[in-house]
């Protein structure tokens, strides 16, 4: 999992990217290829 500290260009990676937010963290999951995986902060 890549920790950014903006998230703009990683949702972009790939078309199937979601940004979701949990636990007052900001994430970038994607269901379809999963080592697009991004933590904010």
């Amino acid at each position: 999992m890549k920790i950014k500290n903006s998230l703009r260009s990683l949702k972009s990676r790939h078309g199937a990217c979601r940004v979701v937010r949990r636990k007052g963290r900001v994430y970038v999951i994607n269901k379809v290829q999963r080592r697009f995986k991004a933590r904010q902060g």
